[in-house]
């Protein structure tokens, strides 16, 4: 059987309890029709019995008598008990025309499926009822409704065009950010500048059109990166480099290692996501000077470096940067409203108008209108009102989840105290699964992000955010994981 994992089965949907209709045949009917309509793909591996009787809500028997049944049809093989997959298209062919073996197709595709934990994750974040204690967006209640309605405003009647654009975006938004680039210290041009839908696009738009099959691309161990598929899919290798207090330790690659064109760093100097760290101005400049020294081009990402508290971090390593050897990525995601997906790419001219046409051969540009709204913000002033407004309101979840995590969390894990953004790396036991906390934490309406995802070995930390989850809900949510944690230790 053919990769039998290449799908992970959704299951979202539970049994009547008022149906005059048996469970057992409830379940089978609902199954057979995921599979005859080709959602659930041939050699498609089934959950345990005992995972889908917990999904379904139901007791094991009825699992088993239900899967018996679906046997008897053909559809099913192997061991129910330890591994089921789905066999053929059978039942559809009694009730209609087969449909398409769709797995085929799925296997044959290049972009590889997120982890199953990240599946999980991804889907449970717009379930009512969770309490999102890994989120990493702003709350609802951060949300500036009232500068939004003035910038609206102005909008209708200053805007006469929502037509596309050129490949590199809004010319006023390219002008408006270059200005605010080189007050930062970073030397930026319109005309150097690519606007994107958000920052993962521009990580996707390197992926397929600056390097070849094979590459290699360096990050910190742990990184936000390693937890997508982006550089994978386009058949590229991540290998994580470790980190001390101050950052990336960036002397445990060997030079000899590096292939010119073959190799990149990836890094998030301030306020690494998963781990809210800061790398040392000391440090930045020693690892610029060696990527520039081996020829390593370099992705820097700086999602989070204007959600700072009490001081402001080390300038961007883009600051240092007189030969174009730093991509520089920006967004508004983590700092006004990821719906916006506006994201920036400042880089060489020759490379920026590269990624453009790639770009418009992918989407032909992101939204005019949150381009339009993005530059009356930066313009207006009323983004950086919203920047001192954010600070204040993130600084005072941290306070709350480091007072949480004291009262909770004293001797049982370590944490850091972040100067910045949205994160707590909560460092648990080695001997913990994170895996089966993940699990647990479901059961009591939890939704964390493990460290494992992160990782590419293994590790018992969570990325606590205290970004999204309302006040009350997130001291109710520590509290609650800490009991978790310490029944399964």
């Amino acid at each position: 059987m053919a990769n039998a994992s290449v799908q992970k089965i959704i299951i979202d949907w539970k049994p009547d309890r008022n149906s005059s209709r048996p469970v057992y045949r409830q379940i089978v009917d609902y199954m057979c029709s995921k599979i005859a309509s080709g959602h659930w793909a041939i050699g498609s591996r089934l959950p345990s019995q005992r995972s889908l009787a917990q999904q379904f809500q139901v007791n094991r028997s009825t699992i088993t008598t239900a899967m018996e049944e679906l046997y008897s049809y053909g559809v099913l093989s192997g061991d129910f008990g330890r591994g089921t997959c789905i066999a053929s298209n059978t039942w559809s062919l009694m009730m209609s025309s087969a449909p398409p073996d769709w797995g085929s197709y799925l296997r044959s595709g290049s972009f590889k499926a997120n982890v199953p934990t990240i599946q999980a994750i991804n889907k449970l974040e717009f379930v009512d009822g969770y309490i999102r204690l890994g989120t990493g967006e702003l709350s609802p209640d951060l949300f500036p409704r009232a500068a939004m309605k003035e910038v609206f405003a102005r909008l209708a009647c200053d805007v006469t065009s929502l037509n596309y654009l050129g490949p590199l975006g809004l010319p006023q938004l390219r002008e408006a950010l270059a200005l605010r680039l080189r007050s930062a210290g970073i030397p930026a041009t319109p005309s150097s500048i690519l606007i994107t839908s958000g920052s993962l696009q521009a990580l996707q738009l390197i992926s397929v059109c600056m390097l070849q099959p094979g590459s290699c691309v360096y990050t910190e161990s742990p990184s936000y990166l390693k937890s997508l598929q982006v550089f994978q899919s386009a058949g590229m290798k991540l290998r994580g480099l470790p980190m001390d207090s101050d950052g990336l330790v960036y002397y445990r690659l060997s030079p000899s290692a590096l292939k010119p064109g073959c190799s990149l760093l990836y890094t998030i100097p301030t306020f690494h996501n998963p781990t809210g760290a800061v790398m040392s101005l000391a440090r930045r400049t020693e690892l610029f000077r060696f990527c520039q020294n081996n020829r390593l081009p370099i992705i820097e990402d700086n999602a989070y470096g204007e959600l700072w508290f009490d001081c402001e971090p080390p300038l961007p390593m883009k600051t240092m940067d007189k030969s174009g050897m730093i991509l520089y990525l920006g967004t508004v995601s983590k700092t006004l409203a990821p719906g916006l997906r506006i994201g920036w790419l400042v880089g060489p001219e020759s490379v920026v108008e590269r990624l453009g046409d790639v770009k418009m051969q992918i989407d032909y540009g992101a939204s005019s209108l949150s381009q339009w709204a993005l530059t009356e913000f930066l313009t207006s002033g009323l983004y950086d009102q919203h920047l001192n407004y954010v600070r204040k309101k993130l600084k005072k979840r941290r306070d709350l989840a480091l007072s949480a995590l004291e009262a909770h969390f004293s001797g049982l894990a370590r944490w850091n105290v972040p100067q910045g953004s949205f994160y707590i790396w909560l460092c648990l036991p080695s001997r913990l699964s994170t895996d089966r906390l993940f699990q647990e934490a479901l059961k009591a309406n939890l939704l964390i992000n493990p460290g494992s995802v992160y990782d590419y070995e293994k590790n018992t930390s969570i990325r606590l955010s205290y970004a999204y989850a309302a006040e009350d809900h997130l001291q109710e949510g520590i509290a609650a994981l800490a009991s978790i944690v310490r029944r399964l230790l």
